[in-house]
């Protein structure tokens, strides 16, 4: 197993030296050599997701990619249902927490220009900020150390949230919740998995880029890496669009319901925008090729910064028993870890309503992996920690 060298380690720190800040984080892709047969059609990872689609346990799509080239691509199961519509390569699915990368993104993009600063506070960006919330800085919100939890379980907020018809109102409505809640903790005193955060992350892209948040993923983001089948899909699209992906958990009597009706009108910078796989595949390696953001940006964005704690329900999972132990940081927006001498980035997403995915890409050896479904109970956890391990050779 290759050792970290100190300038490797110092960078996921975020202390890398400035040599080392102006090659970004380690990016150079090197050459795969020739690909392991278990990443291959038929070997064990695609072994794996067939056998879990065939116990009725998996429905979706996987896409692993290396250098720019498909090395192994599925689809299985339905993304409607009640109209017969199979999933497919073009399927878009609902994302969940994935969509924090497009939020992050976007906020290195404006970190870059000049119009954000990690060190800005929350006040500086939004207005009617309360006392209790003055000294949360976007570091702490791309970090998960704000103090700020889930605006979902808020008291009143799934009933009014229901009313909402239009991004804006979902934009605003969210931030006023998020503004009333009660911080865990002060900032920066602990790590605790936040989509309060990162909507207050959106509200800051829209009022420092002066475009609604929505618009400026679509344009400087979706548009920029070229992510044709990605979008912040309302919900009278989702109930009529062939090509998104419904999602479904099972009943009381073990049939397979379709949940939309459980959603709100659109997506939001904490989850829910809508992509299909190649799109992801293409956002995760433009993204560290330094196409998005340049190099220094990239590489502070890619760059641990605290160790976080167990995520709820979403985040890298624990490293597998037998295999070895992995170390992980949280970065602006994905988290790294290290394992088998190389660094991967990546987030995944999940809802109890049928919602499971993954990206997950490993800039050394130029590989991707994404990981999108729509029923609920997926064994997401075991196809990453599978594809991670082949992946890294541990």
């Amino acid at each position: 197993m290759a050792t970290p060298s100190r300038r490797s380690v110092l960078g996921l720190l975020g202390v890398a030296p400035v040599a080392a800040l102006a090659a970004g984080p380690a990016l150079a892709t090197q050459g795969s050599g020739r690909l392991p047969g278990t990443l291959r059609p038929g070997g064990e990872l695609d072994r794996l997701v067939a056998d879990r689609a065939a116990r009725d346990q998996f429905s979706g799509s996987l896409l692993l990619t290396n250098r720019g080239r498909t090395v192994l691509a599925r689809s299985y199961g339905m993304a409607d249902l009640g109209r017969d519509v199979k999933n497919g390569p073009g399927t878009a699915f609902a994302l969940a927490s994935v969509t924090k990368l497009f939020t992050a993104t976007a906020v290195a993009q404006l970190v870059r220009q000049g119009k954000v600063s990690h060190n800005g506070t929350l006040g500086t960006y939004v207005d009617g900020v309360p006392d209790a919330l003055r000294d949360i800085t976007v570091h702490h919100l791309l970090t998960h150390t704000s103090g700020l939890g889930d605006y979902h379980g808020m008291p009143g907020f799934r009933e009014e949230s229901a009313t909402w018809t239009s991004a804006a109102q979902v934009m605003s409505g969210i931030t006023g919740y998020v503004l009333r809640s009660t911080p865990m903790f002060a900032p920066g005193a602990g790590w605790a998995y936040s989509n309060s955060g990162y909507h207050l992350l959106g509200e800051i892209v829209a009022r420092a880029s002066g475009t609604p948040y929505h618009d400026y993923v679509r344009e400087h983001v979706f548009a920029a890496a070229g992510m044709t089948g990605a979008d912040f899909v309302t919900k009278p699209r989702w109930l009529t669009d062939r090509n998104v992906a419904h999602p479904y958990r099972r009943d009381e009597q073990g049939r397979w319901t379709d949940t939309v009706a459980e959603f709100g009108f659109v997506g939001t910078p904490a989850g829910e925008a809508f992509a299909t796989a190649a799109d992801l595949d293409r956002f995760a390696r433009l993204l560290y090729r330094e196409r998005l953001v340049d190099g220094p940006a990239t590489h502070l964005m890619l760059s641990g910064k605290v160790p976080p704690g167990p995520p709820p329900g979403g985040g890298n999972p624990p490293p597998p028993s037998g295999r070895p132990a992995w170390t992980v940081f949280q970065c602006y927006g994905p988290q790294g870890t290290l394992l088998g001498g190389q660094w991967s980035y990546g987030h995944t997403g999940g809802n109890p309503a049928g919602i499971a995915t993954a990206v997950e890409f490993f800039p050394d050896s130029d590989w991707v992996l994404v990981v999108l479904t729509n029923h609920a109970d997926t064994p997401m956890r075991e196809i990453v920690e599978t594809a991670r391990g082949l992946i890294t050779g541990t």
